[in-house]
This record gives structure tokens, sequence and C-alpha cells, in this order.
């Protein structure tokens, strides 16, 4: 957006004239609202995996933020079926055996690591995953694991690990006899301790086994706590009764015994396998007893390497000698587990979680990994594509000044990503996204005066035009005092001085020339002290926990009033502020935030350099509640600004709209929210968007653009309703909403070959103009006017239009008509877009021949292109005898990447009008010419000549060539000639 724009609709303040402020505005302004999800169609983290052998080519998928996933193709083409759930963190699928219908969903990924989501119970499906329904255990928070009696779908297991970062006594193993609607809690140790895995003998389902596992989160990033209460246990009464199998296994004492996965062979259930994570005699165990006995047959730590993560072990259903492992890359054994080859993958990040083996086809398998779920047909050999399935996590999102613009993050295992906003190929597929050379983790910001220089990671210089990647952080190999960093690090260019970059790390760094030399302009801003919070509990006496844990800087918020205001917020529970550039800072953290309170994110309000605005998460204090602080004082004073933001989601960001001063957003670990007082007050903005890990937004011109840690990238395409919403309850008299700034763009290139249909596609932003009005009631009629700045009608529509046929097809043209429908004349808000094409308001529809195949066909190609300048909207709003008229300026805009000067267009322009009106002309003569065959034909070739000229000069933004003009010229002439007229070069 022009800065003369965001001081036009500053100045103006809501145009739906507020009363005091209430808590929410009315749901139905937000009606016109979506989210539009860009990718990267590239797959993320999946932990969860089912298949149903009664269906073939039918398998399920659980992302840890993404939900869950259905294909029925073998995996060409994924689908999400979870989206309406309240939570969209998946750590375990059970289809039941008997009844493929239905399906139960653990929530919450399971797993102990820095970076992890929780979930809020059990949810269940009885038709296949199309509706759900949540069945308790809310506050298990992370469910690894379900099995489903094979001949009872009302019969299951569920394993609970609990908090992972405080105790609690929701966690165990829960048994469930009735489809999930009550649970008795079977097995627990303690508050502690959860349970990470539970399988059933296949032929006995009374036969229980359970793995135990006792592991805490420290609130610093990557501190672990682990204790005695890990252990492998088996059940023979269905879970009434349990045995500690012990023998030939580590314990803790002795061997500091950590995370064990179990499997039971489907066609010997004497025999197991378990991954056993120990610091001493770790590796891959064998029993050949049902568990009574226990013996070492892999210790090569590949096989079952970082045991914490994945611990996940099976077995061929068909032959017990085969196994299989998956850790960093999948493992197969075909001699009992002695010795193993790789199935997949190569050490340094696919990083497997989940194998699932048809039982009695096992050369189909489903595999689940941090890069998506993969299908295997031939035992191995070839896989189904992760590149089909947008569950990227990203970290945090920047859009860069390239047109369109790229939308651009870090993404979990899988390096970077800038997609772009929109596509000349009318969807956005992988040609659209491309890594731009940061590491995965963290943040990606482009030069704001050169697109195509990224910079990203701790610290890289990517140049898109060679294609090279330069590391330039200022801490080139991590040591010393002023190098601490975590996986995501902040990287930000000042808004007032976009030459001046910033970096963290438990300082903060500043350079002038694009990396090249750094100076440390701050002390290190973390904690001195050693605070070791309430949550770590029964753990806070041990070393590892008394010793002192130094914290980063973890947020900037460079201000766009002054060069001179940067504020800094720490992972450990600080907010510094300096206001003289970096030469002394001021430590202004409030009272209410605590040790280990991490300062998400930090925004500098655009309007008031001693306002600013802080995301707090708290997820590792064991508290999922939300936290939003503001100061309007320079950060003497702060306000805790959370209401209307519920429980059960920590706060990752918030931001202020540099449009409107009051308008915030926030993101949760489940949706976006909105502000219209300043954050006093807040509701939902997730409107279509699923559940997901909100973890950053930004606001470009007039798009809200938002990174998901599960979900990949989503952009609400113009959002100016909402700088125009007044912050009240009240509903508005019938109003118009002024638009924004519009971009003629051409939304497909043609000829194309176009992709098949089910490769993975995005879609494109509107084309044209979205043009908003609010009804308070229902209107008799209501049309909409397009007036030029002469005061030219060129666009009308209205309410009792008739309804045009749509046309079928992905590869239609840009100039080809895209048919509207009747204007609404309902009570609500309501967009209509104009595509940026004239039309003759009072023109009849008219037919001519394109093709043979078309012959008759009553299309007709949409206008000419609108000029760039400056309209009027007009809305005309009847009721009865009575009306009202709305008037709206518009701005439209040329394409910037185009450079044909205005002369050229309107010359341009001028060839279209001619050559639309003598394809009018045509139709209407060829229609009155009724049975004259001779007469008709003739009328049809010429139209078939106009039409092919006219799709010359509609196809592309410059001067036709001067054999195109003498064309037109002769055509139209020869026209007049058939028509009886004055030959005048086809004018009227």
């Amino acid at each position: 957006m022009r800065a003369s724009h965001l001081r036009l609709l500053a100045a103006l303040g809501p145009l739906l004239v507020a009363a005091p402020a209430a808590a929410q505005v009315d749901t139905a302004l937000l009606a016109p609202l979506r989210w539009r999800m860009i990718g990267p169609f590239r797959g993320g983290r999946t932990k969860a995996s089912a298949g149903v052998p009664s269906r073939p080519g039918t398998f399920y998928a659980g992302v840890v933020n993404g939900g869950v996933w259905k294909t029925d193709d073998y995996g060409r083409t994924w689908s999400p079926i979870f989206d309406q759930a309240p939570n969209g963190s998946v750590g375990a699928i059970a289809v039941s055996p008997s009844n493929p219908d239905v399906i139960y969903v653990g929530s919450g990924e399971g797993l102990q690591r820095p970076d992890l989501a929780a979930g809020d119970g059990v949810y269940k499906s009885t038709d296949a995953g199309r509706t759900w329904t949540h069945l308790g255990l809310r506050d298990a928070q992370q469910i690894p694991q379900i099995v489903v009696d094979p001949r009872d779908p009302d019969r299951l297991f569920v394993a609970a690990m609990g908090h992972p970062y405080g105790p609690n006594a929701e966690r165990g193993l829960f048994r469930s006899t009735d489809g999930g609607r009550t649970y008795q809690k079977v097995l627990y140790r303690d508050e502690n301790t959860g349970v990470v895995d539970v399988v059933l003998d296949p032929r006995d389902p009374s036969t229980v086994y359970a793995v135990t596992w006792e592991s805490r989160q420290a609130p610093w990033e990557n501190g672990v706590f682990n204790g005695p209460g890990s252990g492998l246990w088996k059940s023979t009464d269905g879970g009434d009764h349990w045995t500690q199998l012990t023998s030939g296994l580590p314990n803790y004492v002795d061997d500091g015994l950590g995370r064990i996965g179990i499997t039971v062979a489907p066609n010997d259930p004497r025999r197991l396998f378990a991954t056993v994570e120990s610091r001493r005699r770790g590796g891959l165990y064998r029993s050949d007893d049902a568990g009574a006995t226990w013996t070492l047959v892999n210790s090569d730590p590949r096989v079952t390497e970082r045991g914490s993560d994945f611990a996940e072990v099976k077995v061929d259903p068909t032959n017990h000698d085969v196994v299989y492992t998956a850790s960093v890359v999948a493992w197969k054994s075909v001699d009992g587990g002695r010795t193993f080859a790789p199935l997949k993958g190569a050490p340094g990040g696919d990083d497997y979680h989940r194998f699932w083996i048809h039982p009695t086809a096992p050369d189909v398998m489903l595999l689940a990994g941090d890069q998506g779920a993969v299908i295997t047909v031939n035992g191995g050999r070839t896989w189904s594509s992760w590149y089909n399935q947008p569950t990227a996590q990203m970290y945090h999102v920047s859009a860069d000044n390239a047109f369109p613009y790229r939308v651009c993050s870090g993404q979990q295992e899988s390096g970077s990503a800038c997609v772009a906003s929109r596509s000349n190929d009318g969807a956005i597929t992988f040609r659209d996204w491309h890594p731009v050379g940061a590491e995965e983790y963290g943040y990606v910001v482009a030069d704001p005066k050169n697109p195509d220089i990224v910079y990203g990671g701790k610290l890289s210089r990517y140049d898109r035009r060679t294609g090279q990647t330069q590391q330039i952080s200022p801490c080139p190999v991590r040591a010393g005092d002023y190098c601490r960093a975590v996986r995501t690090m902040p990287v930000a260019f000042s808004p007032a001085d976009s030459t001046t970059l910033y970096y963290a790390t438990n300082v903060v760094w500043k350079t002038l020339d694009g990396g090249r030399s750094w100076t440390r302009i701050s002390p290190d801003l973390t904690r001195r002290d050693s605070v070791v919070p309430p949550n770590v509990g029964s753990y806070a006496a041990l070393p590892q926990a008394r010793a002192r844990h130094p914290g980063v800087v973890y947020a900037l918020a460079p201000s766009p009033r002054s060069t001179s205001v940067l504020w800094a917020g720490t992972d450990d529970g600080l907010i510094q502020l300096t206001r003289d550039g970096g030469r002394t800072w001021t430590n202004v953290t409030p009272p209410q935030l605590v040790p280990w309170a991490k300062v998400s994110i930090l925004d500098a309000s655009h309007f008031d350099a001693n306002v600013a605005y802080a995301a707090i998460n708290t997820f590792r204090l064991d508290d999922l509640r939300p936290h939003i602080l503001r100061t309007r004082d320079g950060g003497r004073t702060w306000t805790e600004i959370h209401d209307g933001i519920p429980d059960g989601g920590a706060v990752n960001v918030v931001r202020e709209d540099p449009g409107r001063r009051g308008l915030l957003y926030a993101g949760t670990e489940q949706a976006v929210y909105v502000s219209f007082d300043d954050g006093d007050h807040w509701q939902s903005l997730r409107r279509d968007m699923p559940a997901t890990s909100v973890r950053d937004l930004v606001i470009k011109d007039d798009d809200l653009v938002i990174g998901t840690h599960g979900r990949g990238f989503w952009i609400m395409d113009d959002m100016t309703p909402l700088r125009q919403i007044a912050p009240n309850g009240a509903r508005p008299a019938a109003t118009l909403l002024r638009p924004a700034r519009a971009t003629r763009v051409r939304w497909n290139t043609w000829p194309d070959t176009p992709l098949p249909i089910d490769e993975p596609q995005a879609e494109n932003p509107p084309d044209g103009a979205p043009i908003d009005y609010w009804l308070p009631d229902d209107a008799s009629r209501v049309s909409l006017e397009i007036v030029d700045a002469a005061g030219t009608v060129v666009r009308r529509v209205a309410s009792d239009d008739a309804p045009e046929p749509l046309v079928e097809g992905r590869n239609i043209p840009d100039w080809w008509i895209r048919p509207s429908q009747p204007l609404p004349n309902g009570a609500g808000m309501h967009r209509w877009v104009w595509d940026l094409h004239e039309t003759t308001p009072d023109a009849p529809r008219f037919e001519y021949p394109i093709s043979a195949v078309l012959r008759n066909t009553p299309r007709e190609p949409r206008g000419p292109w609108a000029m760039p300048g400056r309209y009027t909207v007009r809305l005309t709003v009847a009721r009865g005898d009575s009306a009202r008229v709305f008037t709206q300026p518009l701005d439209v805009r040329m394409d910037p990447r185009v450079a044909t000067p205005s002369a050229a267009l309107a010359a341009r322009h001028a060839l279209a009008r001619r050559l639309a009106d003598g394809m009018h002309r045509a139709a209407v003569a060829r229609r009155a010419a009724g049975s004259a065959a001779t007469r008709a034909d003739s009328l049809a070739r010429a139209a078939d000549d106009l039409l092919a000229l006219y799709e010359i000069v509609q196809g592309a933004d410059v001067a036709p060539a001067s054999q195109t003009a003498a064309a037109i010229d002769a055509r139209l002439r020869a026209l007049d000639v058939m028509l009886g007229r004055p030959t005048s070069g086809g004018a009227r």
C-alpha cells in the first residue's frame, strides 16, 4: 500500500461510524473475508499413520500441527479431513479393523522436543472422517498412540503422555469399552510419568503391552529431565493387572533407561522387538517368549538413533524375521534384527516416525516422517511423493517487495522457502516457490530495496540471481560471550532505514553493508540469575536444573517511527529498550513477566514510538493461557490485553496494522484473532482456516499474511474491511466500503500446457478489484456501477441480472469472459470483484464462432481491459420506491512489471474498444440475417477475424505491431461495407 493511502486511511478512521467500543464487532461484517492457502506443497512433520486393508489405496496421516489427511489413491493426492476440529495437532490415528468407518485420533504430537504442540484429547469419526466428535481426555495434552481391539471397534486403549512441561494426573494408559464415551485409567505410575506406546497381541487382544516414559521438557531450550518411571509392561487380562518386563532389558539406575518402542510379530505373537534408549546397553532388543526375557540383537546406534524422537519398530506381518526400524533413516532387516540395510532416506534429516504395513500384502507400506507421508506398493523400491502435502512447518513469515510479492520463512527439517503470492499460470504450483539458502529454522527476510537478496537463518545471504549463498554471521563459530543461539534467532530490517539490518544472539548486532561487517550494539540482554520455575517440580534439585541456563534475545522490534528506537525481548523473560541506537539500554520488563516466559514476538507501533506490543508464550511454564502485553509509555507500564482469546493456545505473535491505529492481530496455537480497540477485546479471525499453530503474521499492503507451523502459508486477500469496521457491536446503516487499490494483472498466460488436474495447486488471489458493501436488511434491488474519469459507466451489475453460465476449464485465457452472477441484495456484508474489464452496459449478449467446436455457442470475450487510473464505484440500494446512492473512489494501477508508456496503453485500449464494437455489430447483424445463410456465414467469418485480432490486442500490455493495427483498420472497413455503413475505420 502506498504511504499516501495509509495516511488517508488513518485520517478517515472507521467508515462505519462507531459508538463506544464494545467487546466484539458483528461477525456478519467479516463475511467476505477468507483465507487462501499458497503452500508450499512440501510435507511437514507427520507422526501418525494408518491404512485400511479392506479399502485398497486408502490411508490416513496425522500431521503434528496440520490435522488429519486422507488419500484413496495410494498417495497421489491427499485431502484434509480434520479442518473443522478446534485443534490441529495429531499424534495418533487408529482405524478399527472390524469397522473401517470408525477412526480414532489422539491429539498432541506426543514427542519430547523443544518445539512441540499440545492437543486437547481424543476425537472419533464413525463415517470414515467426514465428521468428528470429541471424546474427552482433554488435559492429557500428548496422545502418542491409540490401539483398537481388532474384533470390537468400541474397545480401545489410549496412551497419554500428559503435560510436556509440568506434572499432571491425566496421563498413563486409558481403556474404553464404550467407544470412547468413558475411560478407565488402567496403568499409571505418577504425575511425571506417561505412557508413550501400546500394542495388542494380534491373536489375543486381552494381552496388552505398554511403555511408560518419565520425561519432562525443561523451560530452557533443549533441556530435558528423565526419571525412573520408564519401563515396559504387560497385561494378560485386558489391562486389569500389569507386570513389568525387565529380564535382559536396561534399567534407569544402572543404565539410564529412557524411551522404549515396542511391537509384536503378527504371525508369531511370542516374538517381540523393542527399541531401547539408554546411556548403556541401548539398541534393538528381541524376545522370543512373549516378553519374559530379552536379548540385545543389534547395538548399531544408527538403527535406533535418537530413540527419544522415534522409537519405532515394526515386523513384516508374514515373516517374523523381517524387521523395520525408523529413525533418521528407515531401516530393514531380513535376519531377525541382526543386520540392517537402509530402506529409505539418508543420514541428515528425513526423520521417520511411523510405519504402517498392510497385514496381507506387506509390500504396501505407509511411512510418516518429518517430510510428510509416503507410500510404497513394491516393498520400498519406489515411494509416492511428499511434494503434494501443504503441511510445511514454518517458523516465521515475511513478505518481500517484489511483484507479485513472495512469502518467505524457514521450514522445520526442510530448509527455507519463498512462495509467490500469485502465479502467472492461473494457480500457484511447484513452479512458484524456491528455497533461498537459509537453514531450516527461523527467519527469512528479503532486502527491502532488492528482493533478490534474502537473509535468513543464523545467518546467510542468498542472491536469487546467481543462486549462491554466503554465510555472513557475526558469529561464524558459535563460541564466546556474545554468540549464544537457539533454533530460531531474529533477523530484521529497520522499517525506518532500509539499509540497517539487525540480528541477535544474546546480544544485538547491526550491519549497514549487507553483513560484510557487523557492530555489536548491546551488552548481553538476558538474565543473569538462574531461576528454576515451579513447573520443573521434583526435578528442580537435579544438577542440570540448578545449573545456569543463559537465554538469548528471541525477538527484535525496530521502531518504524525512529531509527534510534529498538525493542528486544528474550526467551528467558526480559524486555529491553534502547532510544539511542544501542548506546544505552533500559530494562523495561513488566513485573508479570516471570523467568522463562518467552517473549515470542515484539511489535513496535507505526504511530507512536512509545507504544509496543509483546506476544508472550508461556507454554514452557506449563501455561497455555494467552498472554499479550501493551505499553503506551515507552515500557514504564504494561497492560495485559487478551480478553476474548480462549485458554488452551499460547500466543505466538501480535502485530499492529500499519493502516489503522488500534487494529491488532494475534496468532495462537490454534487460530488468528483480531482486535479493533488496541487489544482491549479480541475475537476470532479463523474464518475458513484449519486449526494450526500460527507462528507469525505480517501485513503486506492490503493483505494479511501468516506463517503456520503445520499448514504452510496463508493469505487473507484485501482485508481492508477490517480497517473500516467500527469497534462496536451495533450493525451500521447501508454502506459502501472504500476499495483498496487494484492492480491490473493477468491471471493466466496463454497459450499454456496445463498441468494435470491432480497436480497440487493453490489459488491465485481474486482477479481484479474486490468491492465490499453492507446491507443492514434486504433490499428490493441493488446495482453497482464503475464510472471512469470521463463519467462513462464502463461496468454495471445488478441484483436482478440473469445468472450467466460458467465457463469450464482451467486453461481459459484471461481475455475470455468469466461470467458474473447477480449482485446480492440480501442483508449482510457482500463482496463483488470487478475483473477490471469494461462492458457495454446495455449491449445484448451476442453469438459468434471461435472454432468449429464452439460455433453457435453463446459466449463472448471479456470487454477491453480498463485503463489504469481513478474510477468511481457507485452503489445504488433501492427499497420500494426509494433509493440511496453511495460512492467511493477506486484507484487502478498497472502491473508494476509492465513498462509500456501510458500513451501506448491508451492506443491499445482504443483499438480494443473498436474491435469490441465491431464484434458486437457483426453479431447483431448475423442474428438479423436469419435464414440468409450466405450473409450469416460472411458475418461469422468477419466476427472470427475480429476476434483473432481482439485476442492479439488483449493478449499483452504493449502497443500492437503496425501490421496488426493495419489489419484492424482493414477488417473494420470491410465490416462497414458489409453492413452498408460509411467506411470510417470502424468507429461508430
